[in-house]
Protein backbone atom coordinates (compact mmCIF):
# COMPACT_ATOMS: atom_id res chain seq x y z
CA UNK A 1 0.00 0.00 0.00
CA UNK A 2 2.50 2.65 0.65
CA UNK A 3 4.20 1.88 -2.33
CA UNK A 4 1.07 2.56 -4.31
CA UNK A 5 0.81 6.39 -2.52
CA UNK A 6 4.34 7.21 -3.24
CA UNK A 7 3.07 5.67 -7.40
CA UNK A 8 0.74 8.26 -6.56
CA UNK A 9 1.76 10.85 -5.53
CA UNK A 10 4.57 11.11 -7.89
CA UNK A 11 1.85 11.28 -11.00
CA UNK A 12 0.35 14.10 -9.09
CA UNK A 13 3.23 15.72 -9.39
CA UNK A 14 4.52 14.68 -12.43
CA UNK A 15 0.94 16.05 -14.08
CA UNK A 16 1.36 19.52 -12.69
CA UNK A 17 4.47 19.84 -13.87
CA UNK A 18 3.32 19.26 -17.83
CA UNK A 19 0.14 21.25 -17.00
CA UNK A 20 2.71 24.39 -15.99
CA UNK A 21 4.88 23.78 -18.81
CA UNK A 22 2.04 23.56 -21.00
CA UNK A 23 1.10 27.11 -19.52
CA UNK A 24 4.17 28.36 -19.65
CA UNK A 25 4.46 27.56 -23.32
CA UNK A 26 2.03 29.95 -25.22
CA UNK A 27 4.21 32.40 -26.56
CA UNK A 28 3.38 35.97 -27.51
CA UNK A 29 5.27 37.18 -29.88
CA UNK A 30 3.90 36.07 -33.04
CA UNK A 31 6.01 32.99 -34.04
CA UNK A 32 5.76 31.73 -38.00
CA UNK A 33 3.26 29.39 -36.63
CA UNK A 34 -0.19 29.82 -34.95
CA UNK A 35 -1.72 27.08 -32.63
CA UNK A 36 -2.14 29.03 -28.95
CA UNK A 37 -0.07 31.46 -29.52
CA UNK A 38 -0.25 35.15 -30.03
CA UNK A 39 1.19 37.53 -33.24
CA UNK A 40 1.79 41.23 -31.86
CA UNK A 41 1.36 43.61 -34.90
CA UNK A 42 2.08 47.13 -35.42
CA UNK A 43 -0.22 49.62 -36.67
CA UNK A 44 -1.24 53.72 -35.81
CA UNK A 45 -3.94 54.23 -33.81
CA UNK A 46 -4.98 57.71 -35.05
CA UNK A 47 -5.09 57.57 -38.67
CA UNK A 48 -8.73 57.11 -39.94
CA UNK A 49 -8.98 54.64 -43.01
CA UNK A 50 -5.44 53.67 -42.23
CA UNK A 51 -5.33 52.27 -38.48
CA UNK A 52 -7.68 53.69 -35.75
CA UNK A 53 -8.22 52.40 -32.68
CA UNK A 54 -12.35 53.03 -32.02
CA UNK A 55 -13.47 54.33 -28.79
CA UNK A 56 -14.83 50.63 -28.28
CA UNK A 57 -11.43 49.53 -28.54
CA UNK A 58 -11.54 47.92 -31.67
CA UNK A 59 -9.09 48.58 -34.52
CA UNK A 60 -10.30 49.58 -38.45
CA UNK A 61 -8.80 50.85 -41.33
CA UNK A 62 -7.10 49.48 -44.62
CA UNK A 63 -4.00 48.39 -43.05
CA UNK A 64 -5.51 46.86 -40.16
CA UNK A 65 -7.09 44.38 -42.75
CA UNK A 66 -3.96 44.15 -44.82
CA UNK A 67 -2.42 42.92 -41.45
CA UNK A 68 -5.20 40.57 -40.63
CA UNK A 69 -5.35 39.03 -43.99
CA UNK A 70 -1.43 38.76 -43.42
CA UNK A 71 -1.62 36.86 -39.96
CA UNK A 72 -4.16 34.74 -41.09
CA UNK A 73 -1.72 32.97 -43.65
CA UNK A 74 0.46 33.22 -41.40
CA UNK A 75 -1.66 30.83 -39.64
CA UNK A 76 -3.29 33.34 -37.01
CA UNK A 77 -7.23 33.56 -36.13
CA UNK A 78 -7.95 37.94 -35.54
CA UNK A 79 -8.75 36.72 -32.31
CA UNK A 80 -4.89 35.90 -31.94
CA UNK A 81 -3.77 39.15 -32.86
CA UNK A 82 -2.29 41.66 -30.59
CA UNK A 83 -2.17 45.20 -31.89
CA UNK A 84 0.71 47.04 -30.71
CA UNK A 85 0.71 51.02 -31.55
CA UNK A 86 4.13 52.26 -33.55
CA UNK A 87 4.26 55.90 -34.05
CA UNK A 88 6.59 56.96 -36.65
CA UNK A 89 9.36 57.77 -34.93
CA UNK A 90 10.02 54.30 -33.30
CA UNK A 91 8.95 51.58 -35.93
CA UNK A 92 12.54 50.45 -36.54
CA UNK A 93 13.13 50.63 -32.70
CA UNK A 94 9.92 48.22 -31.89
CA UNK A 95 10.98 45.71 -34.73
CA UNK A 96 14.85 45.36 -33.27
CA UNK A 97 13.67 45.06 -30.19
CA UNK A 98 11.60 42.50 -30.65
CA UNK A 99 8.58 44.42 -29.76
CA UNK A 100 6.06 42.99 -32.66
CA UNK A 101 6.29 40.34 -35.47
CA UNK A 102 5.83 43.00 -38.27
CA UNK A 103 4.63 46.39 -38.71
CA UNK A 104 2.10 47.49 -41.57
CA UNK A 105 1.21 51.42 -40.44
CA UNK A 106 1.59 53.55 -43.63
CA UNK A 107 5.16 52.52 -43.62
CA UNK A 108 7.02 54.18 -46.57
CA UNK A 109 9.34 52.01 -48.20
CA UNK A 110 12.73 54.34 -48.18
CA UNK A 111 16.13 53.33 -49.22
CA UNK A 112 17.71 54.96 -45.45
CA UNK A 113 14.76 52.91 -43.55
CA UNK A 114 15.83 49.86 -45.51
CA UNK A 115 18.87 50.13 -44.12
CA UNK A 116 17.24 48.86 -40.90
CA UNK A 117 14.49 46.99 -41.46
CA UNK A 118 13.13 44.80 -44.33
CA UNK A 119 9.76 45.66 -46.33
CA UNK A 120 7.78 43.27 -47.69
CA UNK A 121 5.30 44.63 -50.36
CA UNK A 122 4.72 47.62 -51.37
CA UNK A 123 0.99 47.16 -51.13
CA UNK A 124 -0.17 50.72 -51.59
CA UNK A 125 1.16 53.65 -53.67
CA UNK A 126 0.13 56.69 -52.26
CA UNK A 127 1.66 60.15 -53.32
CA UNK A 128 2.29 62.61 -49.90
CA UNK A 129 -0.32 65.73 -50.53
CA UNK A 130 -1.62 68.81 -48.41
CA UNK A 131 -4.37 68.82 -46.29
CA UNK A 132 -5.67 72.43 -46.26
CA UNK A 133 -9.23 74.60 -44.77
CA UNK A 134 -11.64 74.33 -47.52
CA UNK A 135 -11.21 78.24 -47.93
CA UNK A 136 -7.37 78.34 -48.25
CA UNK A 137 -5.95 79.72 -50.83
CA UNK A 138 -2.74 77.72 -51.20
CA UNK A 139 -3.08 75.56 -54.68
CA UNK A 140 0.44 74.77 -54.69
CA UNK A 141 3.35 73.59 -52.57
CA UNK A 142 4.87 77.57 -52.82
CA UNK A 143 2.37 79.28 -51.19
CA UNK A 144 3.61 77.81 -48.02
CA UNK A 145 6.83 79.84 -47.48
CA UNK A 146 6.26 81.84 -44.53
CA UNK A 147 3.01 79.37 -43.63
CA UNK A 148 3.14 76.71 -40.62
CA UNK A 149 3.32 73.69 -42.10
CA UNK A 150 3.01 70.94 -39.93
CA UNK A 151 3.81 67.02 -39.68
CA UNK A 152 4.67 64.33 -37.30
CA UNK A 153 7.81 63.57 -35.86
CA UNK A 154 10.29 61.23 -37.99
CA UNK A 155 8.13 61.58 -41.06
CA UNK A 156 9.95 62.57 -43.80
CA UNK A 157 6.91 64.20 -45.34
CA UNK A 158 7.66 68.20 -44.01
CA UNK A 159 11.15 67.76 -44.61
CA UNK A 160 10.57 66.80 -48.24
CA UNK A 161 8.35 70.23 -48.46
CA UNK A 162 11.00 72.04 -47.31
CA UNK A 163 13.85 70.25 -49.47
CA UNK A 164 11.77 70.50 -52.32
CA UNK A 165 9.56 73.20 -52.70
CA UNK A 166 8.55 75.44 -49.83
CA UNK A 167 12.15 76.24 -48.19
CA UNK A 168 10.94 79.03 -45.68
CA UNK A 169 7.90 76.95 -44.56
CA UNK A 170 7.39 77.01 -41.01
CA UNK A 171 7.59 73.07 -39.72
CA UNK A 172 5.94 72.36 -36.76
CA UNK A 173 5.94 68.49 -35.57
CA UNK A 174 3.81 66.52 -33.26
CA UNK A 175 3.53 63.26 -31.77
CA UNK A 176 0.20 62.33 -33.72
CA UNK A 177 -1.30 63.46 -37.08
CA UNK A 178 -4.32 64.02 -35.09
CA UNK A 179 -2.50 67.13 -33.24
CA UNK A 180 -1.74 68.14 -36.30
CA UNK A 181 -5.76 68.01 -37.60
CA UNK A 182 -6.58 69.80 -34.60
CA UNK A 183 -4.20 72.89 -35.18
CA UNK A 184 -5.18 72.97 -38.75
CA UNK A 185 -8.51 73.46 -37.70
CA UNK A 186 -7.90 76.08 -34.98
CA UNK A 187 -6.11 77.85 -37.23
CA UNK A 188 -2.46 77.24 -35.65
CA UNK A 189 -1.18 76.08 -38.96
CA UNK A 190 -2.29 76.42 -42.66
CA UNK A 191 -1.32 73.11 -44.21
CA UNK A 192 -0.77 69.34 -42.85
CA UNK A 193 1.17 67.15 -44.89
CA UNK A 194 1.50 63.26 -45.30
CA UNK A 195 0.27 60.57 -47.74
CA UNK A 196 -2.75 62.14 -49.59
CA UNK A 197 -4.55 58.42 -48.23
CA UNK A 198 -4.26 59.60 -44.70
CA UNK A 199 -5.23 63.19 -45.45
CA UNK A 200 -8.22 61.58 -47.12
CA UNK A 201 -9.31 59.85 -44.27
CA UNK A 202 -9.07 62.51 -41.83
CA UNK A 203 -11.38 65.14 -44.20
CA UNK A 204 -14.10 62.12 -44.15
CA UNK A 205 -14.65 61.77 -40.91
CA UNK A 206 -17.68 63.43 -39.68
CA UNK A 207 -16.91 65.93 -37.37
CA UNK A 208 -14.44 67.04 -40.53
CA UNK A 209 -16.58 67.01 -43.54
CA UNK A 210 -16.61 70.05 -45.26
CA UNK A 211 -14.03 71.35 -43.56
CA UNK A 212 -10.84 70.59 -45.33
CA UNK A 213 -9.54 69.85 -48.47
CA UNK A 214 -6.81 68.35 -50.37
CA UNK A 215 -4.21 70.50 -52.23
CA UNK A 216 -4.33 67.71 -55.41
CA UNK A 217 -0.60 67.80 -55.55
CA UNK A 218 1.29 65.03 -56.08
CA UNK A 219 4.59 65.92 -54.32
CA UNK A 220 5.99 62.10 -54.20
CA UNK A 221 5.79 58.42 -54.34
CA UNK A 222 5.00 56.41 -50.98
CA UNK A 223 5.41 52.84 -51.23
CA UNK A 224 3.38 51.08 -48.50
CA UNK A 225 5.80 48.20 -47.31
CA UNK A 226 5.12 45.96 -43.96
CA UNK A 227 8.14 46.03 -41.83
CA UNK A 228 10.03 42.86 -40.62
CA UNK A 229 13.49 42.51 -38.53
CA UNK A 230 16.04 42.81 -40.47
CA UNK A 231 17.39 39.77 -41.81
CA UNK A 232 14.07 37.77 -40.89
CA UNK A 233 13.55 36.40 -44.96
CA UNK A 234 11.55 33.39 -43.76
CA UNK A 235 8.98 35.76 -42.39
CA UNK A 236 9.80 38.37 -45.27
CA UNK A 237 8.96 35.55 -48.19
CA UNK A 238 5.70 34.57 -46.18
CA UNK A 239 4.30 37.88 -45.91
CA UNK A 240 5.14 38.61 -50.03
CA UNK A 241 3.37 35.43 -51.12
CA UNK A 242 0.34 36.04 -48.56
CA UNK A 243 0.20 40.65 -50.02
CA UNK A 244 0.22 38.48 -53.16
CA UNK A 245 -2.88 36.38 -52.81
CA UNK A 246 -4.70 38.94 -51.40
CA UNK A 247 -4.57 40.99 -54.65
CA UNK A 248 -5.01 37.77 -56.84
CA UNK A 249 -8.54 36.78 -54.85
CA UNK A 250 -9.50 40.23 -54.80
CA UNK A 251 -9.43 40.96 -50.90
CA UNK A 252 -7.54 43.81 -51.60
CA UNK A 253 -9.51 46.03 -54.22
CA UNK A 254 -12.79 44.93 -51.51
CA UNK A 255 -10.54 46.30 -48.67
CA UNK A 256 -9.76 49.38 -50.28
CA UNK A 257 -12.91 50.45 -51.59
CA UNK A 258 -14.39 49.74 -48.30
CA UNK A 259 -11.77 52.47 -46.52
CA UNK A 260 -10.72 55.03 -48.78
CA UNK A 261 -14.61 55.10 -50.95
CA UNK A 262 -16.61 57.18 -48.36
CA UNK A 263 -13.32 60.01 -49.32
CA UNK A 264 -13.39 59.85 -53.05
CA UNK A 265 -9.94 58.46 -53.16
CA UNK A 266 -8.69 57.70 -56.30
CA UNK A 267 -6.34 55.08 -55.44
CA UNK A 268 -3.44 53.53 -57.72
CA UNK A 269 -3.67 50.27 -58.68
CA UNK A 270 -2.38 47.62 -56.42
CA UNK A 271 1.48 47.48 -56.79
CA UNK A 272 3.68 44.62 -57.99
CA UNK A 273 5.50 43.02 -54.73
CA UNK A 274 9.28 44.04 -55.01
CA UNK A 275 8.76 47.10 -57.74
CA UNK A 276 9.19 50.50 -56.41
CA UNK A 277 7.34 53.29 -57.92
CA UNK A 278 10.43 56.42 -57.86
Amino acid sequence: MKLRKVTAASAAVLALAVAATACGSSKSDGGSSGGGNKIKIGIKYDQPGIGLKEPNGSFSGFDVDVATYVAGKLGYKPSQIEWVETKSADRENALARGDVKFIAASYSITDERKQKVDFAGPYLLAHQDLLVKANSTISKGTDLNGRNLCSVTGSTSAQNVQKKIAPKANLKENSGYSECIASLQSGAVDAVTTDDSILAGYAAQDKYKGQFKLAGLKLSNENYGIGVKKGDSATLKKINDALASMVSDGTWKTDVEKNFGPANYKYEPAPKIGVIVK
